[in-house]
């Protein structure tokens, strides 16, 4: 017996030198949405500083389709050995309750970090005559049917905060979904489409060059990032506001250890005041917190939402 225990003793380096180190290759951080919408911006500004804190390149790729489905597919197959990342937003949880997808927005995934919250900014395209949003409802009561607000896809914050502001205000807009917030944005600057509900973190660079006029934050309180511009429930509706969360997630099984070193990395990115001070200016306000309260946020976001989307009557187009 004493002499078994020695044998395993003396194996039990030997064993923990034969563990692989991580990361032994490059990390893949998937991007749901294409380039230009704010999840590939909050993922482009992470990926460089993340590269050198754990001495291997963070690529980033952008896996479109199925309004960030795809990625989220491609995430919960992967190995769950932390070589494989994904910045993911809401839409992992709207998505699999208004379409059948082939994961579950909570049992498939490993949460790593509630990175941001994101809250939209209503715009449109400055060849209309709106100013207000008071402007806004009457420019769509008087022609009903002839606004047309774009979005990343079903189920984004911005389709949300279009269809719940259609029912509060009582008017009649078209939904048209694009592959992310990147082409939506082109549109709306073309004038092909009137206006948008926009991240702020991919909308503010128009916003700012002028080439969209705000009108409102969806948010419930006024940001920071524009404190001239009212809120939707100062503007007249009470109650309402939507934001978009934004988070870091792998496949289910990854290694605790493994996950709460990636949170500590991302956090010491963005926790520092000037961390802090960046996401703001990029429209996002800094969330942080372990991977098990991003768990219980998933959690009751899962209950939450659907009972926004069911109260709302939303339904996949």
């Amino acid at each position: 017996m004493r002499r078994r225990g020695l044998l395993a003793a003396l194996a039990m380096p030997a064993l923990a030198k034969a563990q692989p180190a991580w990361p032994s290759r490059p990390i893949r951080m998937l991007i749901p949405f294409p380039p230009g919408g704010t999840t590939d911006i909050l993922g482009r500004y992470l990926a460089p500083s993340l590269s050198v804190a754990l001495g291997q390149n963070v690529v980033v790729e952008n896996r479109t389709g199925g309004n960030g489905a795809v990625a989220i597919v491609e995430t919960t197959r992967a190995v769950p050995d932390g070589h494989t990342i994904c910045m993911s937003i809401s839409t992992l949880i709207t998505q699999a309750l208004l379409t059948k997808q082939p994961y579950h927005p909570i049992d498939d995934v490993t949460p790593i970090l509630h990175l941001a919250n994101v809250g939209n900014i209503v715009v449109v395209n400055p060849a209309l005559p709106i100013h207000s949003l008071a402007e806004l409802v009457a420019y769509a009561k008087a022609n009903p049917g002839r606004l047309s607000y774009g979005s990343p896809g079903i189920g984004s914050s911005v389709h949300l905060s279009g269809e719940l502001f259609s029912q509060a205000a009582g008017i009649e807009m078209v939904h048209v979904p694009y592959r992310g917030g990147g082409p939506a944005l082109a549109d709306l600057v073309a004038g092909n489409i009137q206006l948008m509900f926009g991240n702020a973190s991919s909308t503010l660079p128009f916003v700012r060059g002028g080439s969209v006029r705000p009108l409102a934050v969806t948010a419930a309180t006024r940001q920071a990032y524009a404190p001239d511009l009212p809120t939707i429930t100062e503007s007249g509706y009470p109650g309402f506001a939507v934001v978009e969360w934004y988070a870091m997630i792998g496949p289910a099984g990854m290694p605790p250890a493994v996950t709460a070193r990636i949170n500590r990395e991302i956090m010491a990115i963005v926790g520092t005041p000037e961390g802090r001070a960046k996401l703001l200016d990029l429209g996002a306000e800094v969330v942080g917190g372990t991977p098990a309260e991003f768990g219980a946020f998933l959690r009751a976001d899962l209950i939450r939402t659907e009972a926004l989307i069911r109260g709302a009557n939303i339904k996949a187009e």
